[in-house]
């Protein structure tokens, strides 16, 4: 991600290292792959670059869980009941909002 910051940018890593603050041998050892940036580290030279970090939050993260344990809880049998009460709801549902369109 550094690497292809610093080419998009037309840098070099001394030229980045000056704008970042960074020592270029740092920069070279995370381009490598040797050493893996801290946020801290990685932020300043995203944006030496022009460009800047944004977080974002990933899939699975915050999701209430509570159900799935729910679900893993029941045997088969039970849940493929509850899979069929809920095909049976949804029919049901769509039936309703045809009805009523």
């Amino acid at each position: 991600m550094v690497r292809t910051a610093r080419r998009r940018a037309g840098l070099t890593q001394r030229e980045l290292s000056r704008r970042s603050g960074i020592p270029q041998p740092t920069i070279s050892r995370i381009e490598h792959g040797v050493v893996s940036p801290t946020f801290d580290t990685l932020r300043p030279l995203i944006e030496a670059a022009g460009m800047e970090v944004q977080l974002a939050e990933r899939a699975g993260v915050g999701v209430d869980r509570s159900q799935l344990r729910e679900r893993l809880s029941m045997s088969p049998a039970e849940r493929f009941a509850a899979a069929v009460g809920g095909a049976r709801n949804i029919a049901a549902l769509v039936r309703h909002a045809r009805a009523h369109a």
